[in-house]
Formats: structure tokens, sequence, C-alpha cells
């Protein structure tokens, strides 16, 4: 009975957390590839509206965060093929992968970290994940 039971809420916490995921998901993808296309349009105020508060502070204006992510993060400056892979929720925080390809159409997967914010899903940091080290 006892295993039953456990068995029934760990379920139940699996199907909301994948029922959020859902929920959230395409919401997120949107402000990410809203971000994306504001980047190759080289609209920096658009890129730069999708940025949270924090980010917003730390950078001051739209031209000094695009300038930090075009020499820091070439491939989300010259950006194509989003594919959206894991979603998790960790708190009041959400960590979204993207793998995204350069200007040269080589892969790079990056981790989106998304709040939510009264007006709506914010980027609140990106960072590159390490591939696999191949032939080493």
């Amino acid at each position: 009975m006892r295993i039953a039971f456990t068995a029934l809420l760990l379920s139940a916490a699996l199907s909301g957390a994948a029922g959020a995921q859902e929920r959230e998901g395409p919401a997120i993808a949107a402000v990410i590839d809203d971000q994306l296309a504001d980047f190759i349009a080289r609209d920096l105020d658009g890129a730069f509206d999708h940025a949270s508060r924090t980010i917003r502070r730390m950078f001051g204006n739209a031209a000094s965060f695009g300038a930090m992510v075009e020499q820091g993060y070439p491939m989300v400056w010259d950006n194509s093929g989003a594919r959206y892979l894991d979603l998790r929720e960790q708190g009041d925080v959400w960590w979204q992968r993207v793998m995204l390809r350069d200007a040269r159409g080589v892969p790079h997967v990056l981790e989106y970290k998304m709040i939510e914010t009264p007006q709506g899903w914010r980027i609140d940091g990106v960072s590159l994940v390490a591939g696999p080290q191949v032939g080493v």
C-alpha cells in the first residue's frame, strides 16, 4: 500500500513538472527566439528589452550590451537554427538549453537563465555549455 501511494505521489509530481514545462516552454522559447532575431537584425534595443533588470543594470545601455554579445558570444550575435533542448526549473529560475549554429555553421550549446517578471519572461544570463572533448 505504501509503495503504491509513493508511486502515485511520484507520478503526480512528474506529471506536474511536465505540465509546467509544457506551459512555460513555449513562452520561454518565444523570448529567446525574439532576442536571437533581434541580434540578427542588429536591433540592440529590442535585444536589450529581453534582458532582466539585473542584466540591464550591469550593462547600462543597449550598445554596451550588444558589444558584449558580439565579442563574447559570437554564436549568438550571428546565429541560426536554434534548437531547444532541456528545460528545467530550479526554484524561481528556469534553465533552457539551446543549440545554435554560428556564422560558420558550427553548433554550440548555451544555457539561458530565465526569470519570470510582471512584464513576462526575461533572460537573466547565458552561458556556453562545454561540449564533450573528442579525441583527447
